[in-house]
């Protein structure tokens, strides 16, 4: 896997889900591989309760019933939509569970506008068509007909950004389970077999993009992923996402527990802010999310290793804040400004520690782009 930039969720634990499987002796639903408590303790990680050998790590961060009322819904003969704000983990927690069923989790169609029934069903080689005719062979089959044809789980990104047209060839397969190819004399229709199912995400700010229509969500079982707002759950995912990112770059590195409260409470603060704004105009573009800091942090540490004394400071962090959040010019620095001013300043002065520093990176990052 050092070869690989980013190896899916299958390929990065296949060690710890041979190892759920050789111990494994619930019931499987279908062809999964393992029994639905196994994926949920796979998820979830395990606990001293469990009587395990060996300790299976935490790897998404959120309610126990969440993951239980994916896995069940997977079992039955509905779709799964998981729906949430940007940067709540919809897309990771798709991944983990088609590792753990099917061992497969990149057949995964992306939604966009410009998304089609080919990317849903099937398109043609051209070349072999052209030397041999419409064949089976000739056939490129989509990642969701080739999930139908293993009895596996094919993935749907961004379900209401793709238009109507594909969302309504959608609603055949889920209900039919098949796919008929009228281009073909023989091996006409091409079955789901058992197993097969659809984990679709959608993401709550595209709401009236392309809303889905009733009939479609019919044959969707909704799950809706909130954004974190416990504290200590949230800094164990920046902390988790921070140690894995670390590893791949093999930066020592140490991210100080007091850096870590600055960035959380900097971000509570501007959700705070956000949630109090009477227009748009007064928020930040910025989602907010726990993604979103993660992605402060990594940007901060990668400064800090290339560019800086390969140790972190509070004026990196702010500088990365600052450059990562400040996406529309003059109305985010304005915002973030604010905030450094009417709340960090006067914190600095009445608590000390790291915001002082902070506040200047900040106020130096903003003068900068300015």
């Amino acid at each position: 896997m050092s070869d690989l930039l980013r190896a899916p969720a299958e390929l990065k634990y296949a060690e710890e889900l041979d190892w759920l499987e050789s111990i494994d002796t619930g019931p499987k639903p279908f062809t999964w591989r393992l029994s639905p408590k196994m994926i949920r303790l796979f998820v979830l990680g395990s606990e001293r309760s469990d009587g395990l050998d060996r300790e299976i790590a935490q790897k998404w961060f959120g309610d126990r019933s969440i993951v239980e009322r994916a896995i069940v819904t997977l079992a039955s003969d509905r779709g799964l939509l998981l729906i949430g704000d940007p940067g709540t983990g919809k897309s990771w927690l798709a991944e983990l569970l088609a590792a753990a069923i099917c061992r497969d989790s990149t057949l995964v169609v992306q939604g966009t506008a410009g998304t089609t029934e080919d990317h849903i069903k099937y398109s043609w080689n051209v070349s072999m068509v052209i030397a041999k005719g419409q064949s089976r062979e000739s056939m490129i089959p989509s990642p969701i007909m080739t999930a139908m044809e293993a009895g596996a789980i094919g993935r749907f990104e961004e379900l209401t950004r793709s238009t109507s047209d594909v969302q309504d060839a959608l609603i055949s397969i889920l209900s039919e389970k098949y796919v008929s190819v009228p281009e073909l004399d023989d091996d006409a229709i091409v079955f789901a077999k058992p197993g097969f199912s659809i984990i679709a995400t959608a993401n709550s700010r595209d709401r009236g993009v392309n809303d889905l229509s009733s009939a479609l969500k019919r044959r969707f079982n909704f799950v809706r992923i909130p954004v974190v707002t416990n504290k200590k759950s949230e800094a164990e995912i920046v902390r988790f996402r921070t140690e894995e990112l670390l590893r791949r770059h093999e930066i020592e590195l140490e991210v100080p527990p007091n850096l870590l409260d600055v960035l959380l409470q900097s971000f509570a603060d501007l959700r705070a802010a956000a949630a109090a704004a009477r227009s748009d105009d007064e928020k930040l573009e910025s989602s907010l999310s726990t993604a979103e800091q993660i992605g402060v942090l990594e940007d901060a540490i990668l400064h800090s290793n290339f560019f800086g004394e390969r140790a972190l400071t509070a004026h990196t962090l702010a500088a990365s804040l600052v450059g990562s959040l400040a996406r529309r010019e003059p109305e985010d620095l304005a915002i973030i400004n604010k905030y450094l001013h009417g709340v960090v300043e006067p914190r600095g002065k009445e608590e000390g520690g790291a915001w002082p520093e902070f506040l200047e990176g900040g106020r130096s990052a903003i003068a900068g782009l300015s």
